[in-house]
């Protein structure tokens, strides 16, 4: 390319004039990322930035040139450094958001891409937000994330979720007797004799956090505790709440736990409650840490009463879980659920083989083999197994039932998948145990 062939010349010639003009070294610096000729614009963000050390502006540029590189360290290294700081602009999370995405952090990608929303919803990168699943919907002259608003107890437009009545009830929970004695004290006894509690002046409510390995029951034993007193049962997961503009996420939680007061009793179950309710120290936004103190205000009732609401929480990573949560009044009763025992597995076993063609299963024997298998192991074996008969249904034309044979062929080739849960569990129960949280964990591994 000759000299009057570069667009760029004439910006060039202005630099040799007045070579500490960053502003028109960083419109040399676009012009050239506009050409695609990222090394010559990786100089001159350079000399911008050695000339404008604390330009963010620059910054970001430089971070930008880097990732059109595909140098993804070096603009990491940049971003962050930027995004730490309390006044980081949108368009710093933004390029955040892309950087993690590029890495395979989807989780993290759209966090960051929440943040740069809340921020400034102008921000918004219509490609960006379909790859990360994070959109919007315009309905009524108000911006909302695919939620359904409607009119609830007090002729208020609010965001409410389904009030289920479970028939389920502790007798179709099988096993778990331990945790289902620490419920029903907790929970249960001051409901079905609030005559006792009244008599103390102490109020009908609580919160009970239940903790322990994934597929091991924690939803069941929430269901089923509110069947057991005809209670209200309030599902809240993560999507429920959780809104990309600010200030909604917090006004979400309020609703729910107002709609909880209103159909006492009302048994209001948090799920993953770890992603609602993580440690303030690790958030990366202030709007994470205010969701958490809007939690926390709800459970200690400031505004409202919480007399006959009883908050049931599940957590698969209790150590995540911000310790101002476990403060008497809140999440100050903690439960390990364990992976079933063996009467809970007969149990689970049986349901999952009801329907299927079996002859003469011994489910005890299964039962035995099957320890440390979480519930969700259980429904996976049966699976794997009748999958096998299948295959030989279709080889010989004639459907053959399941047998005991079948299962424990099934049994050799399955991994508990709670031994991943224990191992990590380990380390927090040896060497993050206060105040005895995980003794439970401790005792279930014989510590």
């Amino acid at each position: 390319m000759t000299s009057g062939d570069d667009p760029t010349q004439g910006l060039r010639e202005a630099l040799e004039v007045s070579p500490d003009n960053v502003p028109l070294r960083v419109h040399l610096a676009k012009s050239l990322v506009g050409l695609g000729r990222f090394n010559e614009a990786e100089q001159e963000y350079r000399a911008a930035l050695a000339r404008s050390p604390n330009d963010v502006a620059i910054k970001l540029g430089l971070a930008n040139v880097y990732r059109q590189m595909e140098q993804t360290s070096q603009a990491m290294v940049i971003v962050e450094n930027v995004c730490g700081k309390q006044d980081a602009p949108a368009e710093a999370h933004v390029l955040y958001a892309r950087l993690l995405l590029q890495e395979g952090d989807v989780r993290g990608a759209v966090a960051q891409y929440k943040v740069a929303l809340e921020i400034d919803p102008d921000s918004a990168d219509d490609e960006l937000g379909e790859q990360l699943g994070v959109g919007d919907e315009y309905e009524n002259g108000e911006i909302f994330q695919g939620r359904v608003r409607e009119t609830a107890c007090g002729g208020e437009g609010k965001f409410e979720t389904e009030i289920e009545r479970p028939e389920l009830t502790f007798a179709d929970v099988g096993g778990m007797e331990a945790v289902k004695e620490e419920i029903g004290i907790k929970i249960l006894y001051p409901l079905k004799h609030p005559e006792m509690y009244e008599v103390y002046g102490k109020q009908v409510g609580g919160g009970i956090l239940m903790y322990g390995p994934p597929g091991c029951g924690k939803t069941y034993l929430a269901r089923a505790t509110a069947g057991e007193i005809g209670a209200g049962f309030l599902s809240v997961g993560i999507s429920d709440v959780l809104d990309m503009w600010s200030g909604q996420s917090e006004r979400n939680l309020r609703q729910l736990f107002q709609q909880a007061r209103y159909h006492k009793p009302c048994v209001l179950f948090f799920d993953e409650v770890d992603a609602l309710g993580g440690r303030r120290s690790d958030m990366l936004s202030g709007s994470g840490r205010q969701l958490i103190n809007q939690f926390l205000s709800e459970m200690d009732d400031v505004a409202s009463s919480n007399e006959g609401v009883l908050v049931l929480a599940a957590t698969n990573a209790p150590w995540h879980v911000d310790p101002a949560f476990r403060r008497p009044g809140r999440f100050d009763q903690v439960l390990f659920v364990p992976p079933p025992d063996a009467e809970a597995r007969l149990d689970i076993l049986r349901l999952h083989l009801a329907g299927k063609p079996q002859k003469d299963i011994d489910m005890r024997q299964v039962a035995n083999k099957t320890d440390s298998f979480s519930g969700a192991d259980i429904r996976t074996l049966v699976d794997q197994a009748v999958e096998s008969k299948l295959r030989e249904a279709i080889k010989s034309g004639t459907p053959q039932p399941l047998t005991t044979k079948d299962i424990l062929a099934a049994v050799k080739n399955l991994k508990p998948t709670t031994r991943e849960w224990f191992s990590t569990a380990r380390n927090y129960a040896l060497y993050s145990n206060q105040g005895g949280v995980y003794d439970d964990v401790l005792k279930y591994l014989n510590l």
